[in-house]
């Protein structure tokens, strides 16, 4: 584990290094303060730090406080090394932000034992973290296929219309279905139905743009985000993510499935007043509408009535794709 040791006495600092390199720590030594600051607020510091309590530039307990205050990621667990050992010494230090300290002149196995103290510590805060991190996913992401659940990627959806109607820009937006997929349970099990559905959703990821966005709408459906893309492009860029589950057989512990899906488009940088909830309507409606056409094709919304008035464009019939 890396370590820094701040000490303006070379000879001290010397012994330090060598003790600490033979309990086996990578060690950065320097001889100020305000240069022990700067590396322990770099984003891969040291994580633990012997800090001598009078120093130039700043003493101990400032390069505490400067820590305490600049330091937003990943917890420094700081030792004062100190001659002073009157109880209000140790107050001010520890009130300073140490974790603790060790009055010199001190033994070389205590300071390694205290060493390894805040060793256990760091690794707590790093399952702590861990543990929080993965209660967030958890919360956000859908269990089988990670990706985005419903409540997260219609929140997204809404994120992205506000940004479209300020900026007037271009959004797509893509409902897809993985067709029969009641029949791959009933006839193969929902094991295999639940493999066809991961694959699916990292086909669909690898599909589009690291800025765009893929969450799973619910049961075998899939709701796709495609930001910036213009009316022009989304009949093709859909075309694209339909051929990624139609175009190579689905490897299943059951053997190959020819998986296919169907999908409702909608296209737009005029969005009207239309709420995300009437959108997804009519994403909805056109994901049907290329179920009763024939299914693993693709079927365009009509557009909104009061829409093509308020920006005096010629209406369009829907259309689907084969």
């Amino acid at each position: 584990m890396k370590i820094l040791i701040a000490d303006d006495d070379a000879i001290s600092r010397r012994l330090l290094v060598k003790t600490l390199q033979v309990a086996g720590y990578e060690v950065l030594a320097v001889p100020n303060g305000l240069v022990a600051v700067e590396h322990l607020c770099k984003q891969d510091g040291p994580r633990l730090a012997l800090l001598d309590w009078e120093m130039p530039e700043l003493d101990g307990p400032a390069v505490c406080r400067e820590v305490r205050k600049k330091k937003d990621q990943g917890y420094v667990y700081m030792i004062l090394l100190t001659s002073k050992g009157l109880k209000t010494d140790i107050v001010t230090g520890l009130g300073s932000g140490a974790d603790d300290y060790l009055i010199k002149p001190f033994d070389s196995e205590e300071l390694k034992a205290r060493l390894r103290t805040g060793q256990r510590i760091l690794h707590l805060e790093g399952r702590l973290v861990e543990a929080r991190e993965n209660m967030r996913f958890k919360a956000t992401h859908d269990s089988l296929t990670s990706l985005f659940n419903r409540g997260v990627i219609v929140d997204l959806l809404g994120r992205e219309i506000s940004r479209s109607r300020r900026e007037r820009v271009p959004t797509a937006i893509l409902l897809c279905d993985v067709d029969h997929f009641k029949n791959i349970n009933d006839t193969r099990g929902h094991l295999i139905g639940d493999e066809v559905l991961q694959e699916a959703a990292r086909r669909l990821l690898l599909s589009v743009r690291s800025y765009d966005y893929v969450g799973r709408y619910g049961g075998e459906e899939f709701l796709i985000i495609l930001n910036n893309c213009d009316p022009v492009s989304a009949p093709r860029r859909a075309e694209e993510i339909r051929k990624t589950l139609s175009d190579t057989l689905v490897q299943t512990s059951a053997g190959p499935l020819s998986v296919t899906m169907s999908m409702g488009v909608h296209q737009t940088q005029n969005w009207g007043v239309q709420t995300v909830e009437e959108l997804l309507q009519q994403v909805d409606a056109a994901m049907y509408a290329a179920k009763a056409a024939g299914r693993n094709r693709i079927s365009f919304t009509k557009p909104n009535t009061s829409e093509v008035a308020e920006h005096k464009q010629p209406a369009e019939p829907a259309q689907s794709l084969p």
